[in-house]
């Protein structure tokens, strides 16, 4: 095999350009193990037309606009800078009200606001939720834990360390009860996440930088070259995701 012209072709993955969080471009290249619970099947269960709702971390709102909620119970939150410019323009004039967050510990909203905050892989810290969240409030959150394509970093980045290892359930549990919230479902699941070519996989290893610390073609160049010959065998590589979900009760 010409890794040399293997090599070549992985250094235009690793250079190609990257928006927004669309991996629209990996489409047939890789296939992810569906998880055992649906998210939006999850909320529905729970939100009312009348509560007061906050999407925190809402990225663009399009999700937040599939549920449907009246838009004038409906906040969002966001930090990153291009979002918050895209939901104000698509979003407050709707009605729903956009409002930008620059630190967890301190949103911009009062005390006991909303019935219902939901929260999908975004950031949050239990006692901001927990202030403004009205009591039997509703709060839901599914997350990337910190087990997340931990074995193929491992293989990758010599030395590797992971950086949120304790994001666990368990650990978010703990957190969660000692903050007086009743848990009401929680489940726990590492799907798999297999690239169908190297290239994918390095595309994609460029982009998730703080699984993947220093990754270049030049510097794991060995390793990818190993793990293509682990692909010609098995067809696939084979990473392991982890990713969990709570929805919990603030007690009175």
């Amino acid at each position: 095999m010409d890794y040399s012209k293997l090599k070549e072709s992985w250094e235009k993955e690793e250079k190609k350009a990257f928006e927004g969080w669309d991996f629209s471009y990996l489409e047939n290249r890789w296939e992810a193990e569906a998880l055992p619970w649906d998210y939006k099947e999850i909320l529905s269960k729970y939100l009312n037309l009348n509560y007061k709702l906050l999407d925190m971390g809402t990225g663009g709102g399009e999700f937040l606009l599939s549920l449907k909620h009246p838009y004038n119970n409906t906040s969002v939150t966001e930090m990153w800078e291009p979002n918050v410019k895209l939901c104000k323009k698509k979003l407050e004039p709707l009605g729903i009200e956009v409002k930008q967050a620059f630190n967890d510990s301190e949103l911009p909203f009062k005390d006991e606001s909303f019935h219902m905050i939901i929260n999908r892989q975004a950031s949050f810290d239990i006692k901001e939720v927990k202030r403004i969240l009205k009591p039997n409030g509703i709060f839901i959150t599914q997350q990337v834990g910190g087990k997340n394509n931990e074995v193929l970093s491992k293989v990758l980045i010599k030395n590797f360390k992971p950086l949120f290892s304790e994001n666990t359930l368990e650990n978010n549990l703990k957190k969660f009860k000692e903050n007086s919230f009743e848990i009401l479902y929680a489940k726990e699941f590492f799907p798999h996440l297999r690239f169908k070519d190297i290239g994918a996989l390095v595309y994609f290893a460029k982009i998730i930088e703080w699984e993947f610390p220093s990754f270049s073609v030049d510097s794991c160049f060995d390793e990818l070259c190993k793990l293509q010959e682990e692909l010609n065998v098995k067809g696939y590589i084979d990473s392991l995701e982890h990713r969990f979900i709570i929805v919990c009760r603030k007690q009175k």
